[in-house]
């Protein structure tokens, strides 16, 4: 029997309202690191797991104990979108527990002027959205463009990217990537 722990993990981190970045630097691990095991592209030795699981905090039995929801649930009220970011970018995922999916969709939201980071994102994988209102400044590798409300993004993620809320109002995305990343 093969243990999804990639899964595992991205769904602990995500009911612990962690990160990928913030578990890293909790575990003492790269980000990249985190990202590559959550899309099972690397396996971590037990001792690696362990230490990347006291930042969380939690034991190897209790994550090797963790069983996946056995109905997935289909529909989901805007109140139960689960809050996976922190303030100033707000990143609301359709669902609580990605155990074993291959697709996340989120409502994103960003205040003015703020930003994914100086350093840009890359992980395995692809992502796409479309803006709901406000102006998007998307960055992939030495690409930038401006999307205004309807304008919509994809690419292989991969490629170092980075997004900006530009203008004085907040702007709002329906995104989705896969595998999931948070």
């Amino acid at each position: 029997m093969s243990v999804d722990i990639g899964g595992r993990l991205r769904f602990i981190r995500a009911r612990q309202k962690l990160s990928q970045r913030e578990l890293a630097k909790r575990a003492g691990v790269t980000n990249s690191t985190i990202s590559l095991i959550e899309s099972n592209q690397m396996n971590p030795s037990v001792g690696a797991l362990k230490r990347i699981l006291d930042g969380i905090p939690m034991g190897l039995a209790e994550f090797f104990a963790l069983e996946p929801e056995s109905r997935r649930k289909i529909f989901y009220r805007a109140e139960e979108l689960t809050e996976v970011g922190k303030k100033p970018i707000s990143y609301r995922q359709v669902g609580d527990n990605l155990f074993g999916r291959s697709l996340q969709i989120l409502k994103e939201r960003y205040e003015p002027g703020s930003d994914t980071g100086r350093v840009h994102l890359v992980h395995d994988g692809e992502e796409g959205g479309i803006v709901i209102s406000g102006k998007l400044e998307v960055t992939v590798e030495d690409e930038r463009r401006i999307l205004n409300p309807g304008d919509a993004y994809y690419f292989e993620s991969r490629r170092p990217h980075r997004f900006r809320c530009v203008g004085g109002k907040p702007c709002e995305v329906i995104s989705a990537c896969t595998p999931p990343t948070f």
